[in-house]
């Protein structure tokens, strides 16, 4: 889908509401008491929570053992290397999407795929190419509020498939990496990762709906719904943090 499709957006029935209600939540967490100087132990919390939500979401395990020397769990492990690797990619991100989306890839799937594969779109589909041009150049100029970019890139990758594996995992990363470069969320305090998970398969009908155009307004919706429900437990691990 392409920019011009997407112009009015934000005039859908229930997205500016959501959008409004999605921003004032985030910037609570971000005023919190224990993230004004704290953040970076709240945000690390949050993005191991968002990468075991993630995992989750993609059928891996979000169980990690305090007592095993390593992650077991291919998945699962992927996630983690993904949310690790996020505060060095947003700047590459905010430059060229498509590079990060690579990166992503070679992490979340480094156990699960031919290491030729990683970071290389499936082959076979001609429409691929441009429709990843396509998602960059939004990326990079799409005049949307910051909660519909997320809701958009997360919907176009989740339904684009582009990768053949982890794609799940890479689509909520470049959503997170949306939030913090758009500054959304630019601490990374929040976990709308666990808002999808709590859905359970409202998820995946939410996104079909976005992908066929049938129910546009309604998956942007639910992305704002998760960011309100990823700020609440933005907000007790700060509260956990003091």
């Amino acid at each position: 889908m392409t920019s011009t499709q997407w112009r009015d957006l934000t005039h859908l029935p229930g997205v500016s509401d959501a959008v409004a209600a999605a921003r004032s939540a985030i910037e609570q967490v971000h005023r919190h008491p224990a993230n004004r100087r704290g953040w970076p132990r709240t945000s690390a919390a949050a993005s191991v929570r968002a990468a075991r939500a993630s995992a989750i979401l993609d059928g891996g395990s979000g169980e990690i053992d305090s007592n095993a020397d390593s992650i077991t769990d291919p998945v699962l492990a992927g996630a983690l290397r993904v949310a690790a690797a996020i505060g060095a990619l947003v700047p590459v991100w905010e430059r060229a999407p498509l590079q990060a989306l690579a990166r992503l890839h070679t992490l979340a799937a480094a156990d699960l795929e031919d290491p030729a594969a990683l970071g290389r779109p499936t082959p076979g589909r001609p429409e691929l190419s441009s429709r990843l041009d396509g998602l960059g150049q939004m990326v990079l100029t799409a005049p949307w509020p910051a909660p519909v970019l997320v809701a958009v890139v997360h919907g176009e990758l989740l339904n684009l498939q582009p990768f053949g594996s982890a794609d799940g995992v890479v689509a909520r990363a470049a959503a997170r990496l949306t939030m913090i470069s758009t500054g959304l969320d630019p601490h990374g305090l929040t976990t709308p990762e666990v808002g999808h998970l709590r859905v359970g398969s409202a998820y995946l009908r939410s996104v079909a709906a976005f992908g066929d155009g049938s129910d546009v307004a309604g998956w942007i919706i639910d992305v704002c719904t998760a960011l309100i429900g990823g700020a609440r437990e933005g907000a007790s691990i700060a509260d956990a943090a003091g």
